[in-house]
């Protein structure tokens, strides 16, 4: 016998207002899901785009004081490198070789 494992999540019940033009244009029945998924899904998306915007902004700070020597060293090698394969393939980018 396999006994699976079940999850429970814990739910938090909350009242909102909003403009109803914007409740009427989210119309979450015509998308045949219930509010609460629509708002808990709307909500996911705030999230996800907050955490984003957050590692962006941590990722221009860690790299607003340009590159160090190694990785202009890297970068010069690589562009030599990609010279040496465009003139080695006449200019054409082939995929997979």
């Amino acid at each position: 016998m396999v006994r699976k494992k079940v999850r429970t999540v814990a739910h938090v019940k909350t009242a909102v207002s909003i403009e109803e033009s914007l409740f009427r244009e989210a119309g979450a029945g015509r998308l045949g899901i219930s509010r609460s998924r629509l708002f808990a899904e709307a909500l996911r998306e705030f999230v996800r785009r907050r955490e984003n915007e957050e590692l962006l902004r941590r990722l221009n700070e860690a790299h607003a004081d340009g590159l160090d020597e190694e990785e202009r060293e890297f970068l010069e090698r690589a562009k030599i490198h990609h010279g040496r394969l465009l003139e080695e393939t006449g200019n054409e980018w082939k995929p997979g070789g």
